[in-house]
């Protein structure tokens, strides 16, 4: 259950090399083709560095942003296509895992069969939803709905305890709105208004679609936009979801009844496996409350209408092509702009991933994740662990009580790479030859029990919030860890063949991000046990956030459409990350080559194509529709901002290309970010 959306902070990041043998052998890593050389470094650096890739790689149908990093995880999928087509096309044991990725596999393949069913798979439970005929059964109602991967009003989850981070909790965090952000609910800018119109519109032909009528439909409609309007307008924004102080309040059981007094407490933790709690993180008390509010005043016809729109909506993706297609009409086109449908092999192969993914995971990593690029990892991550160490001594705005503090929780980094060392246990779990979506309950079912198992119990540490094969990365503050699954291991982000220039600029950044998210505004509240604990001094904590707002006024200027800016506020995090990463990997380059310096290479300084690799990871091409989508969802900035909005803080930068106060992009010396 992929939920909390608060941390592990995601980002990019994996593999290189450590100090290697820097000799002819190894190349400069930089695709010419990949440039734009009638553009100068200094006018827009990502334009120069990525303006062929872009070029080159025109914008399909099926995408609504494609990049380098996109074109990586594609070429994952076809490996696990293959491994998957393979296992689909036998005969296996009831009871295996071949058996259960075949057959799921199978199944979401099944053009014919799922067409014949329809709305069938899910008749049954929109007509018991429609016999509720007492408020107080919308408790286990909602309990059961949270069981199979649903989650009407709010989320459920258990997770660590951000003041005590050795013991899992149960929490809650605001949900509930089927476009998934509160911006679209109540901004009046025209684009969005669109959207929201749209959206209604969209809902009503789902209704339809299950088989109501046309009264019907537009009334079940209208309660829905009702019922998620009044819970986006008590959300908070995701600004104010960054703040993980206000984000933690932990009631009693017995005071949460007495708080909210009209929610049914034990029948619900009852049906969700949880009675014997006694304490809830509740982590937006006053969303909270609006949804309890909703449940007991609104008429119970409205409510039946929203939780069948929730099942209809979770369910869609598994249904008849009627389903997908309304589905993708409004989710893909309209929201982000694509154009396409993607074909039916690459969403059955995410589906499998999605539910068997550390199955699909273990496949993945004995065909293609040697151990030796698993060593060389370490050597790296070690290397920029140094560097980050040498930069945190070197701050002239932070004292040395702070200093040992943050020295400290860098030295108790937990460092995963490649893939877990012990795999999970499917064995539990039934993949049957019934339905599609009866399996995709089943697997949701697997994952909450597995999930509600840790409740009131220890934190396992090594416990991988990413499949291996997944192209990504992440550090999570409670645990103080970096992870860096397998999936990530290549090109764009490593090369094995090119020189450390280029691994250090690429993948090496990324491995800097991931750390400097550990003293990034949020990661800095947190010790070095994971705890959320204030181990700053004031003066130092003053200095962070005047030399954090430098960044956030620089984010909040660029205008990414026109009439519309980026959140500086929003993406700080990962901004201060991409600047973090950049200054740290840099610093790891030099430290590594020290003695053995690099050469040119294809008319490219060391220092040149250690930027022009960093450039060339974020290459890409973007509809107007998901830059305005990204903007408002997305904590990371834009793929051409992570470019030309960071390289103008980086002093080296300036020296590597002779960027003088002639060029657009310069930022005077005192103007710019200076933080890590």
């Amino acid at each position: 259950m992929k939920i909390k959306n608060y941390l592990p902070v995601i980002a990019f990041g994996l593999m290189s090399a450590g100090a290697m043998s820097q000799d002819t052998k190894y190349t400069s890593g930089i695709h010419m083709e990949n440039l734009d050389t009638s553009v100068l470094p200094g006018t827009s650096f990502y334009q120069y560095a990525c303006g062929g890739w872009m070029k080159n790689n025109p914008l399909t149908d099926e995408y609504s942003r494609f990049g380098s990093f996109d074109l990586l995880a594609e070429n994952n999928r076809e490996q696990l296509h293959t491994l998957i087509t393979e296992l689909a096309k036998e005969s296996n044991k009831t009871g295996s895992i071949a058996q259960k990725i075949g057959d799921l596999y199978n199944l979401a393949m099944n053009e014919a069969k799922l067409n014949a069913e329809g709305v069938q798979p899910i008749k049954k439970e929109l007509k018991k939803l429609s016999q509720i005929n007492d408020k107080k059964q919308i408790y286990t109602v909602l309990a059961e709905m949270q069981k199979i991967g649903i989650y009407p009003y709010f989320y459920l989850f258990v997770s660590a305890d951000d003041m005590n981070s050795t013991m899992n909790i149960v929490q809650t965090y605001q949900g509930g709105l089927g476009m998934g952000e509160r911006d679209f609910y109540i901004e009046d800018e025209e684009s969005i208004k669109t959207i929201r119109s749209k959206y209604k519109e969209h809902v009503k032909k789902m209704f339809l679609l299950a088989e109501f009528s046309e009264d019907s439909a537009n009334k079940s409609a209208e309660a829905v936009m009702d019922i998620e309007t009044q819970l986006a307008q008590a959300s908070r924004s995701r600004v104010s979801l960054r703040d993980p102080h206000a984000n933690y309040n932990k009631f009693s059981l017995e005071v949460l009844k007495e708080d909210f007094s009209t929610f049914e407490w034990d029948d619900f933790l009852k049906g969700v496996g949880l009675s014997s709690t006694q304490e809830i993180i509740v982590g937006q008390p006053e969303t909270l409350k609006k949804a309890f509010q909703l449940m007991d005043e609104k008429p119970l016809e409205d409510q039946i209408a929203y939780l069948q729109w929730n099942l209809i909506n979770s369910a869609a993706s598994y249904l008849s092509d009627d389903f997908v297609n309304q589905n993708f009409d409004f989710y893909g086109k309209t929201m982000s702009g694509t154009q396409e449908l993607q074909p039916r092999w690459k969403r059955a192969v995410s589906s499998v991933n999605g539910a068997l993914g550390e199955a699909v995971g273990q496949m993945y990593v004995e065909k293609h994740f040697p151990q030796a690029a698993k060593n060389r990892m370490l050597e790296l991550v070690g290397n920029l662990q140094t560097a980050l160490g040498e930069r945190i001594q070197e701050l002239e705005w932070m004292s040395e009580v702070t200093k040992e503090k943050a020295l400290e929780k860098l030295a108790t980094f937990h460092v995963k790479i490649g893939y877990p060392d012990k795999w999970k246990d499917y064995s539990s779990l039934a993949i049957k030859n019934d339905n599609y979506w009866e399996n995709i309950k089943r697997a949701n079912q697997w994952e909450h029990a597995e999930m509600i198992a840790k409740a009131d119990n220890p934190v396992d540490p090594d416990e991988w919030f990413m499949n291996p094969q997944t192209v990504n990365a992440y550090y999570n503050p409670t645990t103080n860890e970096i992870c860096f699954p397998a999936g990530i291991l290549q090109y764009p982000f490593f090369d094995m063949n090119a020189d450390d220039a280029f691994n250090y600029g690429a993948i090496g950044v990324v491995i800097g991000h991931e750390m400097t998210h550990g003293f990034d505004d949020q990661g800095r509240q947190y010790d070095k046990e994971g705890n959320l604990k204030d181990w700053w001094t004031e003066e130092d904590a003053v200095n962070f956030t005047k030399r954090a707002q430098v960044m956030i006024d620089f984010f909040n200027a660029i205008e990414v459409a026109p009439g519309v800016h980026a959140n500086g506020e929003f993406t700080l995090g990962e901004n201060i990350a991409d600047h973090g990463g950049l200054q740290v990997s840099y610093q790891a380059l030099k430290n590594a080559t020290k003695d053995n310096p690099l050469k040119d290479k294809d008319g490219f300084t060391p220092e040149q194509r250690f930027f022009l690799a960093y450039g060339n990871v974020w290459a890409g091409n973007i509809r107007s529709e998901e830059i305005l989508r990204l903007t408002k969802i997305d904590p990371h900035s834009l793929g051409q901002w992570r470019v030309d909005g960071a390289l103008p803080h980086i002093d080296a930068w300036y020296k590597a290309f002779n960027i003088t106060e002639k060029d657009p992009m310069f930022i005077a010396p005192k103007d710019r970010v200076s933080i890590w």
